[in-house]
């Protein structure tokens, strides 16, 4: 069974300065395309079944939520499903964006 580890926005930052980085954005609709990480994915029941068969495996898988709670068990969940690197995004957005307001976009 996989796990996932929690990591703050300043390590998840320089995670992704380092390489490829998918990031999978729990948020509802409206609060995504008001604000996210470049290069996120919005991730809902519709859409899981193609993430989880489009992914890679092997490179290091960001969750994110709005604070960091939710973002926990849906790591959990992606890591027993045999994705390797899972990281919760502690805080979530909240914590990103007001760590690095200039690296969000906005739909």
């Amino acid at each position: 069974m996989g796990v996932f580890q929690r990591i703050s926005a300043a390590d998840a930052q320089a995670m992704m300065a380092k390489g490829k980085v998918q990031v999978a954005d729990l948020r509802d609709p409206t609060s995504f395309s008001q604000l996210h990480i470049p290069g996120s994915v919005r991730l809902s029941n519709e859409n899981l079944q193609n993430f989880m068969l489009e992914g890679d495996f092997d490179a290091p898988l960001l969750v994110v939520c709005y604070h960091g709670v939710s973002s926990q068990s849906a790591g959990q969940y992606l890591a027993e499903q045999g994705f390797e690197n899972v990281y919760s995004l502690d805080g979530g957005m909240t914590a990103w964006a007001t760590s690095f307001p200039e690296q969000v976009a906005r739909d």
